[in-house]
């Protein structure tokens, strides 16, 4: 039963089990987005494509503490006759985007319209590339016994054995100045412009990783910043797709939905 507020109810989506209280008079679609549901919709919720079938269940289910009731589930009648106009929809099933939470519901997600989570491997094709490294990395010695390691040390350093002036030093350089304790010393430089990271002793090794956030799939590739060689590679599908197939649906449910671009970008974000 609802008991966050009077218009928050209880809503239980089935198989995947995840449930929350749901404001009265959002639409099914809506809140299995809030809860994280891959229920499937190409159409961004326009009751045209039928991709996000659900079949609410009524009756006592003491497993999840909700008694649900036909009541509880208001549809846009004329929405789903439009839709079934053009094709079937059984008789037990509602469309998420023309159905209403008004009470405690149980929301089964039958497999046709669920987002099945994809086995994404997407190559990357590095061709013959001229390697322009963002970063470049300078051992460095400096005489720790005799001093304390400060900026101008490491920047005179710098000038004197690598021929490296007009260096800026970023801000959280200066915290790791205190780990240096050896003679020799690491300096990483942006852009042969800024010095971004220190080391004690010998460090070759900077690690970063290229996102490509496609309208289907997210691939990421980690890479070796010194040479650019691709270490390792991963991929899943873009989240997105819950808000509609295409790009053009996705910037429909922007249009048509205060907040929806806050809402996808949030879940690129947590897919990242």
């Amino acid at each position: 039963m609802a008991t966050d507020g009077a218009n928050d109810h209880l809503v239980v989506f089935t198989p995947s089990g995840r449930r929350g209280q749901i404001t009265d008079g959002t639409t099914v679609l809506d809140a299995a987005r809030q809860l994280g549901v891959d229920l499937d919709s190409v159409c961004g919720g326009r009751g045209i494509c039928g991709r996000c079938q659900v079949e609410p269940m009524f009756g006592e289910f003491s497993k999840h503490g909700i008694t649900a009731q036909p009541q509880h589930l208001s549809v846009a009648v004329s929405m789903e006759t439009d839709y079934h106009g053009r094709r079937p929809l059984p008789s037990q099933n509602n469309l998420a985007c023309a159905a209403s939470v008004c009470g405690d519901l149980i929301i089964d997600v039958p497999a046709e319209s669920q987002v099945h989570q994809q086995v994404i491997r997407k190559e990357i094709d590095l061709g013959r590339l001229e390697l322009d490294p963002v970063l470049v990395f300078r051992l460095i010695e400096i005489d720790t016994e005799k001093t304390v390691v400060s900026s101008e040390l490491i920047l005179e350093a710098l000038a004197t054995q690598w021929d490296l002036t007009h260096l800026s030093m970023h801000p959280s350089v200066l915290t790791q100045q205190e780990t240096i304790s050896s003679d020799l010393c690491t300096v990483a430089i942006r852009d042969d412009q800024q010095i971004v990271a220190l080391w004690p002793g010998l460090k070759d090794l900077a690690l970063g990783v290229a996102v490509d956030v496609g309208s289907t799939t997210i691939a990421a590739h980690l890479c070796d910043l010194a040479t650019g060689e691709v270490l390792a590679t991963a991929g899943t599908m873009n989240p997105q797709i819950r808000f509609g197939e295409d790009l053009m649906s996705r910037v429909s449910y922007v249009m048509m939905n205060p907040g929806g671009d806050t809402e996808m970008t949030s879940a690129v974000r947590q897919s990242l």
